[in-house]
């Protein structure tokens, strides 16, 4: 990264989806523009519910969902219709409610009792969606995880360490089951990384992750060869520094 991460701060947490969401119509319409795609990694858990719910409403016809291309940036071991499934999520806040071409979704085979394969079959799509060898995300979504994960890259998890592949299986926080992720040769390419962090809970980790490089696994993306945005709400913003009112509309925000 040649610059420092900008940062994005929503007055609360519906200015701070209104601030992603735009970063995301954004992307998109530069890259249907630029190369006539736009190729994009969700973000799982519960932060992005919001987000989802905006680029399914308000915004959802500032976007050309003919040529947006989908992927999962991590999954957990689950069928698709379990309530832990993020890809569940996602398509019954987003994917399920604009006009997608069901084939420019992928998924993560997360019910194949071999998790190697369901990794190594994400990757096969993931290379032929990128023939040339290099997988450009024009975005990747990320959540901060309180414990400075993001994707499914844990500390201490031995995917952080993977240079070659672009899909492992690797395990879960503690004691639980093993996830699906996308690697760091697939994040760190990615032209932009949004990384959203809402709630007083993620404020002291979002310091530290926006202070500079470091241990925890989201401070790695200060490595990466595109941009970085982050995306905050006051709770998850009130311990940094500085800041200016910026043009957010009625959802107010500053930008430091």
């Amino acid at each position: 990264m040649t610059a420092r991460p900008r940062v994005l701060v929503g007055a609360d947490p519906e200015g701070a989806a209104r601030l992603a969401a735009a970063e995301v119509v954004r992307r998109a319409r530069g890259a249907v523009a630029a190369r006539g795609r736009f190729v994009v990694a969700l973000a799982g858990g519960q932060t992005p519910r919001r987000l989802h719910a905006l680029l399914a409403g308000p915004y959802a016809g500032l976007v050309d969902w003919g040529r947006v291309q989908v992927l999962l940036g991590d999954e957990r071991r689950v069928p698709p219709d379990h309530p832990a499934s993020n890809y569940r999520m996602a398509r019954e806040t987003l994917l399920g409610l604009v006009p997608l071409p069901p084939g420019n979704v992928r998924r993560w085979l997360a019910e194949d009792p071999e998790p190697d394969r369901a990794a190594a079959a994400y990757e096969g799509g993931l290379r032929a969606l990128f023939p040339d060898g290099a997988p450009r995300l024009d975005l990747a979504l990320l959540g901060l995880g309180p414990d400075g994960h993001v994707a499914s890259l844990f500390p201490g998890s031995p995917a952080l360490a993977e240079r070659r592949r672009w899909a492992v299986a690797a395990p879960g926080p503690g004691a639980g089951p093993l996830r699906l992720t996308l690697t760091w040769p697939v994040l760190l390419a990615a032209r932009t990384v949004l990384l959203l962090a809402v709630g007083r809970d993620k404020a002291a980790r979002a310091a530290e992750v926006l202070g500079g490089p470091g241990p925890l696994p989201a401070q790695r993306l200060w490595e990466g060869s595109g941009e970085l945005v982050a995306v905050l709400d006051a709770g998850s913003a009130h311990v940094l520094r500085g800041g200016r009112v910026a043009e957010t509309g009625p959802t107010g925000g500053f930008v430091v």
